[in-house]
């Protein structure tokens, strides 16, 4: 058995062109109009699930904020998380809202204010649910509310299957439809995941000159395990 097949590869680094819209077409056309200087409203709220892809999105325009020379602070929120070092920062990118304790969410309020009244800084934050529904101070969730938000779908595992096996098509790989299936079931269903572990399955396969099938990737799975 083959050592390069052993672990499943790491994930690209999250970007907005291998983000696989679905039923977020709209949101994905707005966030590239706020980078484009097409879009007014510079503070932005997404929602949604776990696995539905919203710090995938935060960390894809972070990135193009830093390519296009651009000062960018990224917080990852936990209950020490202070926003200091996003005073001065052109763009902002606050994850996981919810973790906030009562003083990093005055920091969060202040900083809200200060982009606000400066009006030059983008501000995109994250959260699992609707602004109404967090249990964070009540002027922030306010403010969390006055600009743009957006839920973030889930891929359906539809939507998932067909973007695998366009990944795997790229990769010159017949991909059947019970192994999707099989991945779905068993394996991480996150999409990042769900391409990495595509990755190591065509590195998997190739090395030990078998096709791919449920016996194959279920030996892989308990393999990288």
């Amino acid at each position: 058995m083959k050592q390069l097949a052993l672990d499943i590869a790491p994930s690209p680094p999250p970007t907005l062109d291998n983000f696989v819209p679905g039923r977020n077409a709209e949101l994905l056309q707005t966030l590239g109009n706020i980078l484009a200087g097409l879009e007014r409203e510079h503070f932005v709220y997404l929602w949604g699930g776990v696995g539905c892809g919203r710090s995938h999105l935060l960390q894809g325009m972070a990135g193009i904020c830093m390519r296009n020379q651009m000062s960018t602070a990224y917080f990852a929120c936990d209950a020490n998380t202070s926003f200091v070092a996003g005073s001065a920062a052109d763009c902002v990118m606050v994850d996981d809202v919810d973790r906030l304790n009562a003083k990093a969410q005055i920091g969060l309020f202040n900083l809200y204010n200060r982009i606000r009244e400066e009006g030059v800084a983008l501000l995109l934050v994250s959260g699992p649910a609707a602004p109404a529904q967090l249990t964070l101070r009540e002027d922030l969730v306010t403010r969390l509310g006055w600009g743009l938000v957006y839920h973030v779908h889930e891929l359906t595992d539809e939507e998932k299957i067909k973007a695998m096996k366009s990944h795997a098509v790229s990769r010159g790989l017949d991909l059947p439809q019970e192994v999707c299936d099989y991945m779905l079931r068993h394996g991480r269903r996150d999409l990042p995941s769900l391409m990495a572990t595509l990755d190591s399955l065509d590195s998997y396969s190739l090395a030990n000159r078998r096709k791919v099938t449920v016996p194959l990737v279920r030996e892989l799975l308990r393999i990288a395990s």
